[in-house]
């Protein structure tokens, strides 16, 4: 073998990391392996790339094959390329990263997922490979883009309350806020509409609801915010 062909002798492979959202936790989708390596632990879905297929179709088909869901907005973070990270061979991934909500979809392993299911990211152990390290790094990003552009619009009800609001910036965050400055930072932004309507049913003392001003929201996912917290 030639020195140059040596060089296209590596593998890819896609890595999804699946954020998922339930009202009041964050969580992320993993699988169980039916299959060596690591057979039995828990990893992020993600499989080889097809020596005649490009990497977003790749993503989409590994992450429906080994969890059934389909039709999520997978973004691309970086590759991880750690000469020893696959114990068979030279194994280069990319990894994505989407943030959904857990409710709007339906989870079925297949494939070599012997199991899939959502952990919450309190309750994540040892991964299989250097999914850890993944994991962090897509969190990471995660965080950076909520104080970057608005988040919710698909993840909370039509109609919410700002601590509804509140709560999802603090599981994305893995932080408490401060109830005041975070309302009075929301709402000076605003990107929400006063519904002048209370909860009802609620076994407390009834929030006010509100919505996301649509045309505000698009234009700060086209052009950006800085939202200190």
């Amino acid at each position: 073998m030639s020195e140059v062909e040596s060089f296209f002798k590596s593998a890819f492979s896609v890595d999804n990391v699946i954020f998922g959202f339930d009202g009041g936790d964050l969580k992320v989708l993993l699988i169980q392996r039916g299959a060596a390596p690591f057979k039995g632990k828990w990893a992020l879905p993600g499989d080889l790339v097809y020596p005649n297929e490009n990497l977003e179709t790749a993503a989409e088909r590994v992450l429906e094959q080994l969890t059934g869901l389909r039709g999520v907005y997978l973004e691309q973070v970086k590759a991880f390329g750690a000469v020893n990270r696959h114990p068979l061979g030279r194994v280069i991934t990319i990894a994505y990263y989407s943030l959904i909500k857990i409710s709007d979809y339906t989870v079925t392993p297949a494939s070599f997922a012997q199991s899939a299911r959502w952990h919450s990211m309190s309750e994540v152990g040892e991964l299989a490979f250097d999914h850890n390290e993944i994991l962090d790094t897509c969190l990471a990003q995660l965080q950076t883009k909520v104080r970057n552009a608005p988040v919710g619009f698909e993840l909370l009800p039509p109609k919410f309350t700002l601590t509804e609001l509140q709560q999802l910036y603090e599981a994305i965050l893995v932080t408490k806020l401060d109830k005041r400055n975070f309302r009075k930072k929301i709402l000076t932004m605003g990107l929400l509409l006063d519904l002048n309507e209370l909860q009802e049913n609620v076994a407390h003392r009834p929030a006010r609801l509100y919505q996301f001003d649509k045309e505000k929201y698009e234009r700060f996912v086209a052009e950006g915010f800085s939202f200190g917290l």
